[in-house]
């Protein structure tokens, strides 16, 4: 049976975000039954082979064709909590719909993201207006789990464990839940409305909910670890990289993830009239994101400036093709040199080329550093082991630490991946943690 829901603050209605429309709208049902009809329901399925949380992808669109949506999502479900917002969000020109057989025979492959989508929001649609629910959780067993973050890691890692009996408790230093897909995703692909409803209904279940309360300064997670019976980490990554570079501190410079996060949820950002041109550092997918979404907002001038070459870029092609469609334009083997001012206000970008080894300043109103971001985790508990790269370190099977109560998942034990991926990390650790108590996961 469905709980009262924790309050949170609602979104303010006047954001930047809401400018942007969907580049994916979802499927009517006449597309969502030819599209799903077009699948081969191949034996060998390639595409699931190629889905990092190893969803059955032939057989959820088999029951979209025979009309059995509740299947279909239920089938997703199982072993990706976070459908939803993967759905939109996921990389699938890389992953399920790279691998698609049709690829091969020259015919345009299926059309999976989409199709994922429509099972889940249908389904979740329906379930909001009927009596029935998706999934029942078990009686209580007397286990009592804490996860430290509301991301999608966490929100997967606690939907999964309350489903089986355990009491779980997550604690979110924001006054929402949500994680990077409320503040990370670019709005074209996934606004922060539909990722706190997607929140809501992991949450439905029971999920105890604690926001504002910051680990490792309202309270210790060895309080934590004395307190319950087991500990998943979700974090994240922490705040932007910064160049170390002559001119950068000050105002006009921003970080990639920091604008991206005030664009979609801070009503107070407005772009500025009089901005003609922006630098975007970086060759990733935040570079990438931010670069196109300040593009589409009317920013006339875009420049990516990356250190290396296109094909060394650790960002999407297919992203960085669609950034390209909105004007952007990449400049490559350009290492960073200063930022120039005329007193705070920034008036270009400096810039060295790896070739040449020749200065060049680029004239700009804005520079935005999209280079990585800080690690976190690692000040919550010295005794949890971590990597050179200050990634925690977990057995790739259970994902737990070292520490035989403490399991983590998503970005700060992968140094940023995917939604797919951290939502993966959340299944794995709770049935880890079902096993250790002699419970099989019904849903694993």
């Amino acid at each position: 049976m469905s709980v009262e829901q924790p309050a949170w603050k609602a979104l303010p209605d006047d954001r930047a975000e809401l400018q942007f429309s969907d580049a994916k709208p979802a499927f009517s049902e006449a597309e969502a039954i030819i599209e799903a009809n077009r699948c081969l329901y191949c034996y060998d399925a390639p595409c699931i082979k190629a889905c990092p949380a190893g969803i059955d992808i032939p057989a959820f669109i088999k029951k979209i064709a025979t009309g059995n949506i509740r299947g279909s999502a239920r089938t997703i479900f199982k072993s990706n909590m976070l459908g939803v917002s993967t759905a939109r969000v996921c990389p699938v020109d890389v992953l399920c719909v790279g691998a698609c057989v049709l690829n091969d025979l020259n015919e345009q492959p299926i059309r999976i993201g989409r199709l994922q989508r429509y099972a889940t929001a249908e389904t979740l649609e329906a379930e909001s207006r009927a009596d029935w629910e998706l999934f029942t959780p078990k009686a209580a067993i007397g286990k009592r789990v804490a996860l430290v973050g509301a991301g999608p890691a966490a929100l997967a890692c606690a939907a999964h464990l309350v489903l089986e009996g355990v009491t779980a408790v997550i604690y979110e230093k924001d006054d929402r839940p949500g994680g990077l897909n409320l503040t990370g995703v670019a709005p074209y692909k996934l606004q922060s409305e539909a990722a706190l409803a997607e929140a809501k209904w992991l949450l439905r279940n029971g999920v105890q909910l604690k926001t504002g309360v910051e680990v490792g300064r309202d309270i210790e997670l060895e309080q934590l670890i004395k307190q319950y019976d087991a500990i998943f980490i979700g974090v994240g990554l922490g705040t932007d990289k910064a160049l170390g570079i002559p001119g950068e501190d000050g105002p006009g410079v921003w970080g990639g993830s920091g604008l991206i996060r005030k664009i979609k949820n801070d009503p107070s950002f407005e772009l500025p009239d009089d901005i003609q041109a922006v630098v975007v550092i970086g060759g990733g997918n935040t570079a990438i994101d931010i670069a196109r979404e300040l593009a589409m907002l009317g920013v006339p001038d875009v420049k990516m400036l990356y250190r290396r070459t296109v094909g060394e870029m650790p960002g999407y092609g297919h992203e960085l093709q669609g950034a390209r469609k909105y004007g952007v334009r990449l400049l490559e083997r350009l290492t960073p040199t200063a930022v120039i001012r005329d007193g705070d206000r920034v008036t270009a970008f400096r810039a060295t080329s790896t070739v040449s080894g020749v200065a060049s300043d680029y004239p700009c109103d804005w520079v935005v550093v999209a280079i990585g971001q800080e690690k976190h985790a690692v000040h919550l508990a010295e005794a949890i082991e971590v990597d050179e790269k200050g990634r925690l370190v977990v057995d790739p099977r259970t994902r737990r630490t070292g520490h035989a109560k403490v399991y983590a998942g998503g970005d700060c034990i992968n140094g940023g991946q995917e939604v797919v991926n951290a939502a993966t990390d959340g299944r794995e650790a709770a049935f880890a943690m079902l096993r250790s108590w002699d419970i099989a996961p019904e849903l694993a």
